[in-house]
């Protein structure tokens, strides 16, 4: 199979090259970190059945992460499209009566009764293997996607997207837009397309707004954002009462599992989208700081390997993940710290929940494999 790297011609080699162990130590140390935050958070409760099925989770996203770290960049890209079909057909899902409602959004879907998975965190995976294909496969002579592959990238993107709107969960449709973004700089394409996908954002949400889509719960977080000390014992409750954690962890912390404000489950979701007051509060601003680093060095390396990828279908692809890591992480600090709305996405690697961080290690694997499949010249 040959791919197109600049104006050399290579093909993809049928060896793998070892992995980045340094990428799977940053992903395994962030999930170790996140088991001890998700006990600290609930063991308040008794018992340790979410700490359990945390660590299943974990288990199960390290398998995942081992085995496709292990599969050629190429036979990843034959299963594309039953990957994107499946995830469509999954976010259709949630609009049956298969789908349940949780925290103001309908983005579950009940396999057997305690079992349930989201499969909005899936579908990022799908959709970063699928916008890479349009944006990354390029044709001889070309250096760059062109009109059409562009447009065909932010169709693949829409649908999903769309049909995100309708549970609806903006934190997630956020995290998608940035992973489109994300793949066309990494990918070349020229710059006014992130002008367009830029002018869509707002026009969509202005459209929104005048169609009344936007609930009220939506507009009242924007305006606790605007006003942080407004209506502190209502509506800004989950706001205040996450600053207040975090900033009365000082500067090391209280200790981890000597939280006061954790213990007494002041913070609504602690385990989940405010895991990170957790660690404000117990760790301190070192300890939370550390975490912020690894994510970053996490990141970091994910950016080598687009960098350094031996096909534009692999830079793209890592491009996708690396912005869907980022921008989420700084979704979730940011609402956490008062700088974003509270839009309720998880803090990867790190809070409580099987569907995002299966997903998350799987995208770890990605990565791997976009960085062990070799390439050599003809």
């Amino acid at each position: 199979m040959i791919a197109i790297s600049g104006k050399r011609r290579v093909v993809w080699a049928p060896s793998l090259a070892p992995p980045d162990r340094v990428l799977t130590l940053l992903a395994l140390a962030l999930s170790v970190v996140g088991l001890l935050l998700v006990w600290s958070a609930t063991r308040a409760g008794g018992g340790y059945s979410l700490l359990v099925r945390q660590a299943v989770s974990v288990g199960a996203g390290l398998v995942l992460m081992w085995l496709v770290s292990r599969v050629d960049l190429r036979v990843l890209r034959a299963y594309v499209p039953l990957a994107y079909v499946l995830a469509l057909a999954s976010l259709a899902g949630v609009l049956t009566p298969l789908g349940v409602r949780v925290n103001g959004a309908h983005s579950w879907i009940v396999l057997a009764p305690g079992v349930q998975f989201q499969p909005s965190e899936f579908a990022k995976v799908a959709l970063a293997l699928a916008f890479a294909v349009p944006l990354g496969e390029l044709r001889d002579g070309q250096r760059r996607p062109g009109f059409g592959g562009v447009l065909l990238a932010l169709v693949l993107a829409a649908v999903p997207i769309g049909l995100i709107a309708l549970q609806p969960d903006v934190g997630t449709m956020l995290v998608f837009a940035a992973m489109v973004a994300g793949a066309l700089l990494v990918s070349g394409a020229p710059k006014r397309w992130l002008l367009v996908l830029a002018a869509g954002a707002v026009g969509a949400g202005a459209a929104a707004w005048q169609l009344g889509l936007v609930r009220p719960y939506q507009i009242q977080r924007l305006l606790v954002l605007a006003n942080p000390g407004a209506d502190p014992g209502g509506v800004g409750y989950n706001a205040a009462q996450a600053r207040i954690a975090i900033g009365s962890g000082g500067l090391y912390g209280k200790g981890l599992f000597n939280g006061e404000q954790t213990a007494g489950h002041f913070v609504p979701e602690q385990h989940t989208d405010f895991i990170f007051t957790v660690a404000g509060e117990e760790l301190g601003f070192v300890g939370a700081a550390v975490i912020v680093l690894v994510v970053c060095a996490l990141l970091w390396r994910g950016l080598a390997i687009a960098r350094h990828s031996h096909s534009p279908y692999g830079s793209v692809l890592a491009g996708g993940i690396v912005s869907w890591i980022a921008f989420q992480t700084f979704l979730n600090v940011g609402m956490t710290v008062g700088l974003m709305p509270i839009v309720g996405v998880p803090l990867p690697f790190v809070s409580y929940g099987g569907s995002a961080t299966v997903a998350g290690l799987l995208a770890i694997g990605l990565l791997q494999a976009v960085h062990r499949t070799k390439a050599m010249q003809p």
